[in-house]
């Protein structure tokens, strides 16, 4: 019986085509950050075991992979298993994202980095999911961060370079949803959630998209009914609106949230609305802003503004990020105030087409069986030299389907190569229709 040969499951191969698009976005996101003043970094694909389940990464915590410690035998195999203690057999783990990575690199060089760190992070990553569409064991993230500037100038310059982002990618249609934790616990408190309660209601609420009103209210009923159903008054509210889009302004929050939302929902509310009045005609034609008092994200480190990418060919999000200016403090042991936005490399590079080649063209060299290798190696190096992309393709008895395979793998032009040719003004250059 033959060897399967396919990947593992939940991690994939990509051919040319495939690789060309994604090395395409890859370069236009690295591009455009860049032009806005970010630098990027590297970090190692391994971090310490206790650093990943150090309760920053939320529930990606309970979807690492883990490091077998070298020469671990069976005897500590059955001791780990008898006290359920995992940190016994593994000391590292691959990373399951980009910023419990980047908070370490802080922490590690914060002397040798600007006051204000603006950072580029694109790499792998690796989670224990359970494979399906659009769900991968190994995916990329792109990812910038500002760490140091506890200012809204922080969430203006991550929403201005990712926006620019999505146009130059030429995904048009993109609304980025934004809220604020500090809304979302305010609105709880106001509602009469309890502090203990807070978490799981969250969790509840980021089902609304699923379960509508209705459903949330029910599910949270077990834990305080008469808070449930002053919530639901709100979402009653608030969710015919969100098709529409609720602009960030004060005015619109004020029409979709109670009068008297408490101080905690209000300070949240007006930074929100001075970033809508700051974002007001800066983003490019195809990106809009939105405000979504249901916004939650899922993981608990956000302390202020969230915000997620909505683009009408997903169904899930192609990017999100938000406010974590607690975690930083947890290697330095002193707050600092850190923000990030990712794109989501891997839903985006699906939306997205591979523009035509532009400049000299990728030309395909077609030779007989006995051309001379002097002459052929000739040719191509003084057409590479010239800047083109160049391919050496034996004769085939089917011609027609050679070209049209080349064509399909990116090549504009071809040449027949006859018997004694070594210098490119010799060829007969054609375009590949």
């Amino acid at each position: 019986m033959a060897t399967p040969v396919n990947p593992p499951r939940g991690m994939r191969d990509f051919l040319p085509a495939d690789k060309a698009r994604r090395e395409h976005a890859l370069g236009v996101i690295r591009g455009v950050y860049r032009a806005h003043g970010f630098d990027e970094i590297e970090t190692p694909v391994v971090e310490d075991w206790s650093r990943l389940h150090a309760g920053l990464g939320g529930d990606n915590e309970k979807l690492s992979f883990s490091i077998l410690k070298r020469g671990i035998t069976p005897e500590a195999l059955d001791a780990a298993a008898r006290t359920g203690d995992p940190e016994a057999l593994a000391d590292l783990g691959l990373r399951f994202d980009l910023t419990v990575p980047l908070t370490r690199f802080y922490a590690s060089h914060r002397a040798e980095l600007p006051p204000v760190f603006r950072a580029i992070q694109i790499a792998p990553v690796w989670r224990a999911e359970r494979p399906q569409k659009g769900r991968y064991r190994q995916f990329v993230q792109a990812d910038i961060d500002i760490i140091g500037e506890p200012g809204l100038l922080a969430e203006i310059e991550l929403i201005t370079a990712t926006s620019h982002t999505l146009a130059t990618l030429g995904l048009a249609g993109c609304v980025i949803r934004v809220n604020d934790r500090r809304v979302l616990t305010g609105l709880l408190a106001h509602c009469g959630f309890g502090d203990d309660q807070h978490g799981r209601a969250l969790i509840t609420v980021d089902k609304l998209d699923k379960i509508g009103t209705t459903g949330v209210v029910d599910e949270l009923r077990e834990f305080d009914a008469a808070a449930a159903e002053r919530l639901g008054e709100v979402l009653t509210r608030v969710e015919p609106e969100l098709a529409g889009g609720i602009p960030l302004t004060a005015e619109a929050i004020a029409r979709v949230l109670p009068a008297e939302p408490g101080e905690l929902a209000e300070a949240g509310i007006a930074s929100l609305a001075e970033l809508g009045a700051a974002l007001d005609g800066v983003l490019p034609d195809g990106v809009s802003l939105a405000f979504d008092p249901t916004l939650v994200r899922g993981m608990g480190y956000y302390t202020g503004t969230i915000f997620e990418i909505a683009h009408p060919g997903s169904g899930s999000s192609v990017g999100g990020g938000g406010r974590y200016d607690g975690m930083v403090g947890r290697f330095l042991g002193r707050d600092v105030p850190a923000v990030g936005f990712s794109i989501g490399f891997e839903r985006v590079v699906d939306l997205i087409e591979l523009p035509a080649a532009e400049g000299p063209e990728a030309i395909a060299l077609v030779f007989d069986a006995d051309a001379e290798y002097a002459d052929l190696a000739a040719l191509k190096r003084e057409l590479v030299a010239n800047g083109h992309r160049v391919r050496l393709e034996k004769r085939q008895k089917n011609v027609k389907a050679l070209l049209a395979r080349v064509t399909e793998e990116g090549f504009t032009a071809f040449a027949n190569v006859r018997a004694g040719m070594r210098r490119a003004d010799e060829l007969e250059v054609r375009p590949l229709a």
